[in-house]
């Protein structure tokens, strides 16, 4: 059985990080490795949370992974409490990745052109080390921003633009040209306005093509919808599928499931419920 390797946080609400690509991976028939960041009551969106940061810890699974001689198909990062957990990811890195196998780093850092509470420049710095060690990278529009020090306010302004998608593709290239390793940038969240209408899309780029999905946007943002769709990722990614093939699986898999949560005001902080769609990655 492939494996893969997961380095997240464990929030006990909010279905993000690893509540949230433990039963993905699962059920796409790949063997899950938890690796915890932080082990938190709810996910940071919450009002109160208790939060346990793992960055002492970690360094304990690198090494007992190591003496059990085990070997990953894939590894998958998301969010890490601080820049020094980039460290302890890089000399997982160091210890696990091969040239056969893929890591997906996922650039948690910020959204809706805001940084998360653990943001700081030396994480910047750190995840711009991780997108170069990585195969597949999933920012959303903020995190792209960042990674290429380009002004988030200035870029959406120019969202009605008929150019815009193609001024987000320029971004992931200059991503792809920075990095011998890197194969795809998949950027998420990205809303373009026609007319009176709001559309909200994912983009691939590689070096040699593009694919871009968008639905109509409810307007409405849900925790842990990004760890759900680039978990389809990494497990579609392992599992041979094109970078074409992975994201329509990943948006078959959420869209209904986003269009529900929406309609019955699900709290934004609970996530959506995906769990009755999970056949849908059989």
């Amino acid at each position: 059985m492939k494996k893969i390797a997961l380095i997240n946080d464990l929030s006990g609400f909010g279905k993000c990080s690893l509540t949230a690509a433990l039963p993905v991976i699962s059920v796409m028939g790949i063997q899950a490795c938890p690796l915890p960041t932080a082990i938190l009551t709810a996910q940071t969106a919450f009002k109160d949370y208790y939060c346990d940061d793992f960055t002492d810890r970690m360094d304990c699974f690198t090494d007992y992974w190591k003496k059990m001689e085990v070997a990953f198909d894939g590894i998958y990062s998301g969010y890490l409490e601080g820049a020094q957990q980039i460290e302890k990811v890089i000399r997982f890195l160091d210890v696990f990745q091969t040239k056969d196998n893929i890591y997906l780093a996922d650039p948690v850092m910020g959204d809706h052109g805001k940084p998360y509470t653990v943001h700081s420049h030396k994480l910047v710095s750190g995840m711009k080390e991780l997108v170069k060690r990585a195969d597949a990278i999933t920012p959303n529009l903020t995190e792209l921003c960042m990674l290429t020090d380009t002004d988030y306010e200035k870029l959406t302004a120019c969202c009605d633009d008929p150019g815009y998608v193609k001024k987000v593709q320029e971004l992931c290239q200059r991503l792809l040209d920075d990095s011998e390793r890197l194969k795809y940038v998949v950027v998420t969240g990205i809303i373009r306005k026609i007319a009176e209408k709001q559309y909200i899309g994912n983009l691939a780029v590689s070096s040699d093509e593009s694919h871009y999905i968008e639905n109509v946007y409810t307007g409405k943002g849900f925790s842990g919808t990004g760890d759900l769709f680039a978990s389809v990722l990494s497990g579609s990614l392992v599992k041979g599928l094109s970078i074409r093939k992975a994201m329509e699986k990943a948006t078959y898999f959420l869209q209904e499931a986003i269009e529900e949560a929406s309609a019955q005001q699900i709290p934004p902080e609970h996530g959506i419920y995906y769990e009755k769609y999970l056949s849908r990655l059989l």
